[in-house]
C-alpha cells in the first residue's frame, strides 16, 4: 500500500545539495581505498575536498534552500520522539526534506565527517614519515593520537553509513518511500497530505549564494591544505 497521489511532482532537493551528498559518498569511498592501499598523497588531496563539502554544508545549512537549511530538519527531541512512535505504521508520508530522525542522522553524519577530517589533518603516522598538513602544530605523540582518532572516527562512520543505508531499505519496504530517487533527481509526486505537512512548494535556491559558498569551501580547503603558511 502506498500513500494516494495527487499528480504532479514537488522539488523536494535542490541541486547544490544533492551534488554535495553524491560527492560526500563518492569521496568517503575514495578515502578509504586510498587509506588502504597507502595512496597517501591521493588520501589527502580527497580529505581536503571532503573538508571543502564540510565547509560548504555549513554554509549552504544557513542560506541554502528550506530543506537544506538546519532549522528546518533539527527538531526538539519531543518532536523526533513523537515522530520514532510513528515508524511501525504505514504507509508513510514523504517529509519536506529530512524526517525529524533523519536530520539528527544528519546532524552525526556531518559531526563525525568533521571529526575525522581535523584528526586527520593533525595525524601522523608511526614512522613519522606521512602527516596531515598541520602535524607541525602539535608533538609527534599528539599527531599518533590524532591518527588513532581518525580511524575510530572512520570506523564510526562505516556504522552511520550502515544504519543510513538500513533506514533508506526500512522506508522502502515498509513504509512504501523511496527516499533514493528524490536525491536524485530532486523531486518527488505530491500527495494529499503535502498541504498539511507544508511540502507542496518547490524548494527555491540562490545560484549566487552557492557560487559564494563553494568560493569560501575551496579558499578554506587550500589555506588548510598549506598548513596555513
Amino acid at each position: 500500500m502506498t500513500e494516494t497521489t495527487t499528480g504532479g511532482s514537488t522539488r523536494i532537493w535542490d541541486l547544490p545539495l544533492r551534488l554535495f551528498h553524491w560527492l560526500l559518498v563518492a569521496l568517503v569511498a575514495f578515502s578509504w581505498w586510498s587509506g588502504e592501499n597507502h595512496e597517501m598523497d591521493w588520501h589527502r588531496l580527497s580529505g581536503y575536498c571532503v573538508l571543502a563539502l564540510l565547509v560548504f554544508r555549513v554554509w549552504w545549512g544557513f542560506v541554502g534552500s528550506r530543506t537544506a537549511r538546519f532549522a528546518q530538519f533539527v527538531r526538539a527531541p519531543g518532536t523526533v520522539l513523537a515522530y520514532a512512535r510513528t515508524l511501525g505504521t504505514r504507509p508513510g508520508h514523504a517529509a519536506d526534506g529530512h524526517n525529524p530522525l533523519g536530520g539528527w542522522s544528519v546532524v552525526a553524519m556531518l559531526a563525525a565527517l568533521a571529526v575525522m577530517v581535523a584528526a586527520g589533518l593533525f595525524a601522523v603516522d608511526v614512522d613519522g614519515l606521512e602527516s596531515g598538513p598541520l602535524a607541525d602544530y602539535i608533538s609527534f605523540d599528539q599527531g599518533r593520537a590524532a591518527a588513532e582518532v581518525h580511524e575510530a572516527v572512520f570506523n564510526l562512520m562505516l556504522l552511520l553509513i550502515l544504519l543510513h543505508v538500513a533506514a533508506i531499505v526500512f522506508y522502502l519496504g515498509f513504509k512504501r518511500l523511496n527516499l533514493v530517487r528524490p536525491m536524485i533527481t530532486g523531486r518527488r509526486a505530491r500527495s494529499e497530505g503535502d498541504s498539511e505537512h507544508g511540502a507542496a512548494a518547490d524548494v527555491r535556491w540562490s545560484p549566487m549564494l552557492a557560487l559564494a559558498g563553494i568560493v569560501i569551501a575551496g579558499a578554506v580547503a587550500w589555506a588548510v591544505s598549506t598548513g596555513f603558511r
